[in-house]
């Protein structure tokens, strides 16, 4: 794996196959491949078999490849730049302040501000604290409540991101069905008896999904976990403020919790920043870890922060982010249907759409000038087969153009790609 003869996804022998072609026991291989497996270079899925995972531990950093020319690219999952704020301009009018050791991580008036947000969208009250991002808050919180070889239920398909974080910290990831409305609550009942000691929900906006959690939903969830009260909290509010589907939250009444909201979709992901809230107990286990290594958050960051969030023309340009991200990923949707093409989008900035090859349909799109993302990563093994294709920047008529060939792609030409 580590001289690139083995690639993310590729098959492994059997125990005893590779026992017999090293000539060792088969309770060694297997032991190798448990650690293996741990360390998240490769994941075993039930009548799957053991493979080379994507992204493993043991590859150099993930690079983009570049496209060829006239290729356009609806994979990235990234927001439209045309829809950022101009972070020099914030920064010009922010000023710097040269901060010493020992002063309070927190801005007030950044955390201020998130917690009036928080509250406005019906989220518990609590102690609330400055994270490096969304990952950063969940990896820490996670740190904080639980120790290597716990299990964790997650969204599946769900963030491949976090699937190996959790790897990375030697965490089982529990895969929990979702639909159009999030998480399934009697999913999520399987996974707590089944010993997750976690659950990490997100309530729109999900990725790659689309999910957007409904008031009803949300409570059904909330009776699930409110029976497993030791069971700690994670949600991942990732795409507030622009995400066009109002919050339906997880968090009153549960015990041990935390809500994180990052600003990378709204504002740009270069700014390495979300608001953290949670339980006491969570908020200062969190930062009790964050003081263990980078200290805080730059204040230098926050302070651009607060005044992005505290700018009238910015809060006017997320509000048109959220509703042309809106139109784009419906219109896409709309065009969909069109050819007779399944697809998925309730909010947020992707559209996930059922295959039944994904790597074919990836490298005949790309042929036809569309670059999309293979649903593989975002997949544990019991959900199907499937492409991400990000719409934050794809107007109608291009929506149309992409669809049409999509549908060209499963009804006509190759109609064995098309998703049972």
């Amino acid at each position: 794996m580590a001289a690139g003869a083995l690639a993310p996804g590729d098959q492994l022998p059997s125990v005893r196959r590779l026992a017999v072609d090293l000539g060792l026991s088969p309770a060694t291989v297997a032991a190798a491949i448990a650690e293996l497996r741990r360390r998240g270079v490769v994941v075993t899925e039930e009548r799957r078999g053991t493979r080379v995972g994507v992204g493993s531990l043991t590859a150099g950093p993930a690079i983009a490849m570049p496209l060829p020319a006239g290729v356009r690219d609806l994979s990235s999952g990234n927001p439209d730049p045309a829809l950022l704020p101009d972070l020099a301009a914030a920064a010009a009018v922010t000023g710097v302040e040269q901060r010493l050791y020992g002063e309070a991580p927190g801005m007030i008036e950044l955390l201020d501000l998130a917690r009036a947000a928080f509250h406005e969208d019906g989220v518990s009250a609590g102690p609330a604290c400055v994270v490096g991002g969304a990952l950063d808050g969940t990896e820490r919180a996670l740190r904080a409540h639980l120790r290597p070889g716990d299990r964790i239920a997650v969204e599946d398909p769900g963030y491949a991101a976090l699937f190996q974080t959790l790897r990375v910290q030697a965490l089982a990831p529990v895969p929990v069905a979702v639909d159009e409305r999030g998480m399934v609550p009697e999913a999520l009942e399987r996974a707590l008896a089944g010993g997750a000691r976690a659950a990490i929900v997100t309530p729109r906006g999900q990725n790659p999904t689309g999910a957007a959690m409904d008031a009803e939903r949300a409570h059904a969830l909330r009776e699930v976990l409110a029976a497993a009260p030791a069971v700690l909290l994670l949600e991942d509010d990732h795409l507030a403020g622009i995400a066009d589907a109002p919050l339906a939250t997880c968090t009153p009444g549960n015990g041990r919790w935390a809500a994180i909201r990052s600003v990378s979709k709204a504002l740009g992901p270069d700014l390495r920043l979300a608001i953290l809230c949670g339980d006491e107990q969570t908020v200062a286990r969190v930062q009790a870890v964050q003081r263990c290594g980078p200290g805080w958050v730059s204040h230098i960051l926050q302070r651009l922060v607060h005044a992005l969030w505290s700018d009238p023309e910015v809060r006017a340009l997320i509000a048109r982010a959220r509703e042309l991200y809106g139109r784009r990923r419906r219109a896409l949707l709309s065009a969909l249907a069109t050819h007779g093409v399944a697809a998925s989008g309730r909010s947020g900035l992707n559209v996930w759409i059922p295959v039944e090859d994904e790597a074919a349909v990836v490298a005949a799109l790309l042929q036809r000038g569309w670059a999309v993302a293979p649903g593989a990563p975002y997949r544990l093994w019991t959900s199907a087969p499937a492409i991400r294709v990000t719409t934050a920047a794809l107007d109608p008529a291009d929506a149309a153009a992409f669809a049409s060939s999509l549908g060209d792609l499963l009804n006509g030409e190759r109609p064995w790609l098309r998703s049972a």
